[in-house]
């Protein structure tokens, strides 16, 4: 990378990286957790942010080639992370490369309009909803918060009300954990108040978000009762310790039953060279 490159916040992130991160992470883990996921092959894959380093133009060609090995645009759906947008000009260069996987049905030019545009954007898998939210913004250095803005937030709450109608399970993705409790102080999501006041008026059934690298389970309160809020770990950590652990979430969802959400994670735990079920959660 030319050090003019590195003239921003990149600079912190790449020391950050030779200092701690590229010890905790491995491309040989990701291979094997992508491995395991295509041999199950699920109906739709939701990749919730940070599918690079820091925001580098030549990183996102190298990370679309790893995630079509998973599938095409409609097998896949992708929304920023904040390492995807790191800096001024970073997301550009990811929707170079990610446009398809970041767009709704039916656009067929997706990269023709701007992120700005599309986001939020909707998906109809059988009668699943998926409903990407970009939460991914430049912040200043040490700083790794989100903001989905009040016109996402506006767009959003009439893909709920509109997906509420037609009986579809809605499926959330961002990045940013849209809940106050365990996020750490320059994390977060700035206006989950705003994210909170919208499933609370038009509901959902399913959040799925990134960005703290483990598994977690809570839950936002929505207009037919309690949305679960399910947290996954990264797919490339080194294994070494119960919370840090290479995994992802294999969920299966059942519409209409009482036991909506069975939740297998699969992953590769204390320095095992193999990728197994670590947990299961039913909710």
């Amino acid at each position: 990378m030319p050090f003019r490159a590195m003239a921003n916040k990149r600079l912190t992130g790449v020391l950050n990286w030779h200092r701690a991160r590229a010890t905790i992470h491995s491309m040989a883990v990701l291979e094997a957790i992508i491995a395991d996921i295509r041999q199950h092959k699920p109906d739709h894959i939701a990749l919730t942010g940070d599918l690079v380093n820091v925001g580098y133009p030549p990183e996102f060609p190298v990370a679309a080639r790893m995630v079509e090995t998973l599938g095409g645009p409609t097998e896949v759906s992708v929304i920023p992370g904040n390492h995807d947008a790191y800096v001024r000009g970073s997301l550009p260069a990811m929707d170079a490369s990610f446009a398809p996987f970041m767009c709704s049905d039916g656009d067929e030019a997706p990269g023709a309009s701007g992120l700005a545009e599309r986001f939020p954007y909707l998906r109809i898998r059988q009668n699943v909803a998926f409903i990407g939210i970009n939460t991914g913004i430049p912040t200043v250095p040490f700083f790794a918060t989100g903001t989905m803005g009040p016109e996402q937030g506006r767009k959003l709450a009439n893909l709920l009300e509109e997906t509420g109608r037609q009986g579809l399970f809605r499926v959330l993705m961002l990045h940013h954990p849209p809940v106050t409790r365990g996020v750490k102080f320059g994390r977060g999501l700035t206006d989950s108040r705003l994210f909170e006041r919208v499933l609370r008026k038009h509901g959902a059934e399913l959040v799925l978000h990134g960005h703290n690298h483990r598994f977690s389970v809570q839950h936002l309160t929505g207009n037919n009762g309690p949305i679960p809020v399910i947290g996954v770990g990264s797919a490339s950590a080194v294994p070494g310790t119960v919370q840090h652990l290479a995994e992802y979430n294999l969920i299966r969802i059942v519409p209409g039953s009482e036991q909506a959400l069975h939740i297998e994670r699969r992953g590769i735990a204390f320095e095992s060279r193999n990728v197994a079920r670590i947990g299961l959660v039913t909710l």
